[in-house]
Order: C-alpha cells, then sequence, then structure tokens
C-alpha cells in the first residue's frame, strides 16, 4: 500500500513514529523537549492542549 508508506516510519530516519501527540495552537508539539513551557494560551486557558492518541493491536 504505497499511499500508507511513511505512515509508522520516517522515510529519513527510518525511526517509528510515536502513538502519542501534542497538539496546542494549531501546532505539533511532539517533538519539544518535555520541559519546554507551553504556550501562552494554553497556559492562561484560552486554548486547549490536545493530547492525540492511537492504538495499534496484532
Amino acid at each position: 500500500y504505497p499511499m500508507l508508506r511513511g505512515t509508522i516510519r520516517d522515510h529519513i530516519t527510518l525511526e517509528r513514529r510515536a502513538f502519542v501527540r501534542f497538539f496546542a495552537c494549531e501546532r505539533d508539539l511532539s517533538h519539544e523537549p518535555p520541559d519546554a513551557p507551553l504556550p501562552e494560551a494554553v497556559a492562561t486557558g484560552a486554548e486547549p492542549f490536545l493530547i492525540v492518541g492511537a492504538m495499534a493491536g496484532g
């Protein structure tokens, strides 16, 4: 299935993609350091902080 290429593994690094992603202010914060401050809008409660998880089983 060529249309799914890159879904599980990154094309360049060949590392598996994370199944948990973090989004705030229409940005993907998944690759930010864990102790990086949240955007001001999230810290004040004006914008939501979204945690999106994908589960796979076999």
